[in-house]
């Protein structure tokens, strides 16, 4: 007879090991890869520990799935001190590169905030081995799937892109070691952050990323680069410094054994609602949130792979992911509606900057913060619907603009432009890509794609949060949601306006970036097919772990509906590329009769040249005007924020 007991030590003793294994497998190729000159045998590296970390994530999720959230505390004697030792060692290469670009603030939040740890760490010393190291549950396994999959597909793109990267930047020396090292270290960052119960562990893994962020925005070495990247730098250590403080908080008010998140959200507004403020402003930081956001667009300057990662599975998402991990906490709290007053004041401020954007990278980067600025919003909230939002819109975002992301560096590289005016056309001679990129532009904000249903349940939930701020919080989403059709729509427009048939070029595409274009594409679609599932056995069953029963989310009539919009729609593109690129004669109507591909003749006779162009509304919607005013809105916010926290630990 087994005993039924060695079966779940056993079944415990496998999870803390695949917990442990996606932590620390990332930094073998990481090692491997910082050395290794060879691009062949880079490729193989990069392409199988792409594919292990994948792998081991959806192992991850299936394991979840009927399991409840499980504590786990690793068997590591002296980690805590290894820990520390390697903050001190992080904090000592940012002073000394610092100090030499003579960016002495960032020197002293860097110093600021090794003290405020170092306290940390001496005051709960004692309180550690009380403390579960990890966690596993339905959100950390979907949060896993989003780093393993989705940062892997971009660490496989990156191989072909970086190839071309280098040619067309022959002046630069060749760091690509260094790069695919840093990627790998990422990865394995951001799987620390998603599994740590123990705020310092996170925390540890949390600055990890700033680091990482910090090197990859500075890979071009420009003076730009090189700037944008302390500033990044710079905005990530402001709002980190609230998470040492927000350990000390509980350290010295709530005891070490609420160092855990479990116990801390468990022990109610009373201990927690303090800390997770602090938390979230951290996280607010780190997802580029106004008045932070402006490291988030100077990122372009980097590698396309590495706008992608930050934007979609790494960076921007751990902070999203902090806020979310205590929105039970904000759940009809005061300060919870600040917060998504951030959110929300972000999300119609830079949705509103996207529509005077013709830069795509730019597009993409303030579309990003505005979703990012939804999730905050829905987060703060903190009702069981509004963390459903919530975490759906994490899952699509992070696929569909890793998608676009990588879509617009593969266009870049084959018409030397990422101006959305000159990729008129690109249906013509790039058909495949062009039509991915439609799904993912329709994954973001067309009906019923899973970014709107999203929007539907935010809604929803804010019409029940606290009066007046829900109201408002619904106004925001209506406005900033009609700006994003707008913007959106024109991008679409320009990829299927075909004025001459082109030749394709998309036969000089690398196999690693149709690798990862591919997958990508996929997921879009089967992650909107997707919903009914993914709610049902992964985000309802936590969401009854986190506030006990819940009532229905969305009626099963609404989504089988949803569904059979989804089936009509996937027969549009199929139709565009049977029966409409087929048609290479194409002739246009424009008030005229068009005498030849880019001539038309007009009523009185005249001949003029065909010229369209988006409308971007400069003077209505003025980049650095609405950054401005954002800014001092969301810091009056802060502000606000702060001074409550202040009079609730007095």
């Amino acid at each position: 007879m087994i005993d039924a007991n060695l079966i779940t030590v056993m079944y415990v003793e496998l999870y803390v090991e695949l917990l442990l294994f996606l932590i620390l497998f990332p930094l073998i190729p990481a090692l491997i890869l910082t050395v290794l000159r060879n691009e062949n045998l880079r490729g193989v590296v990069v392409t199988a520990g792409a594919g292990i970390c994948a792998l081991g994530s959806i192992l991850l999720l299936a394991f979840s799935v009927g399991q409840n959230q499980l504590f786990f505390t690793v068997p590591m004697p002296g980690i805590a001190l290894v820990m520390l030792i390697l903050e001190i060692l992080i904090a000592g290469y940012l002073v000394m590169v610092s100090v030499k670009a003579k960016q002495y603030l960032v020197t002293g939040f860097v110093l600021l905030q090794l003290l405020l740890i170092g306290g940390a760490e001496y005051l709960g010393l004692e309180g550690h081995a009380k403390v579960p190291d990890l966690l596993t549950d339905e959100f950390s396994a979907i949060m896993a799937v989003i780093i393993g999959v989705i940062g892997g597909l971009i660490c496989i793109y990156a191989l072909g892109y970086m190839r071309e990267y280098q040619e067309h930047h022959k002046d630069l020396p060749d760091k690509r070691p260094r790069f695919f090292a840093i990627l790998f270290l990422f990865l394995s960052a951001m799987f620390g952050v998603v599994f740590s119960n123990n705020l310092i562990w996170m925390y540890f893994f949390w600055e990890i990323t700033t680091l990482c962020s910090y090197l990859l925005i500075r890979y071009p070495e420009t003076g730009e680069a090189v700037n944008n990247a302390f500033r990044a730098l710079l905005y990530n250590l402001i709002g980190g410094a609230c998470f040492p403080v927000a350990i000390l908080f509980i350290l010295m008010h709530g005891g070490s054994e609420h160092l855990g998140i479990g116990s801390l959200i468990a022990a109610g507004p009373a201990i927690a609602l303090v800390p997770a403020s602090l938390i979230a402003i951290a996280g607010c930081a780190k997802s580029a949130q106004l008045p932070f956001s402006s490291w988030l667009v100077g990122a372009m300057v980097a590698p396309t792979p590495v706008s992608a990662l930050l934007h979609s599975s790494t960076m921007v998402k751990a902070g999203v992911y902090a806020i979310a991990r205590f929105a039970p906490v904000f759940d009809g709290q005061v300060l919870g509606m600040v917060i998504a007053l951030i959110g929300g004041v972000t999300f119609l401020v830079t949705s509103c900057i996207a529509i005077s954007q013709s830069n795509a990278k730019k597009v993409l980067a303030y579309s990003t913060i505005a979703n990012l600025g939804l999730i905050v919003a829905c987060a703060g909230v903190g009702t069981p619907e509004a963390l459903w939002a919530a975490i759906f819109l994490i899952i699509f975002h992070a696929i569909s603009k890793s998608l676009l992301f990588l879509s617009v560096g593969t266009v870049e590289h084959r018409i030397g432009s990422r101006d959305i005016e000159d990729m008129t056309g690109l249906a013509a001679p790039m058909p495949k890509v062009g039509l991915m990129m439609l799904i993912g532009i329709a994954g973001m904000f067309l009906a019923p794609f899973g970014m709107l249903i999203s929007k539907w349940a935010s809604i929803h939930a804010f019409s029940q949060a606290l009066p007046p701020f829900g109201m408002i919080l619904i106004v925001i989403l209506a406005y900033g949601s009609a700006v994003t059709v707008f913007f959106w729509a024109k991008w679409m427009g320009k990829l299927l306006e075909v004025r001459k048939w082109e030749e394709s070029i998309e036969f000089q595409i690398s196999k690693a970036e149709w690798a990862a274009l591919i997958p990508l594409t996929a997921l879009t679609i089967i992650a909107c097919f997707g919903i009914a599932p993914i709610s049902t056995y992964f985000i309802e069953p936590f969401l009854v772990t986190t506030y006990g029963p819940i009532s229905e989310l969305i009626p099963a009539s609404n989504l089988m509906i949803m569904v059979l919009m989804l089936a009509l729609i996937v027969v549009l593109p199929v139709l565009m590329m049977k029966i409409l690129i087929p048609r290479r004669n194409l002739r246009r109507y424009m008030g005229g009769v068009t005498v030849k591909d880019g001539l038309m003749e007009g009523s009185i006779g005249m001949k003029r040249e065909i010229s369209l162009s988006n409308l971007y509304l400069e003077d209505l919607f003025p980049e650095a005007g609405l950054s401005k005013y954002g800014s001092l809105i969301t810091i009056v916010l802060f502000c606000v924020l702060v001074l409550g926290l202040i009079g609730g630990v007095l």
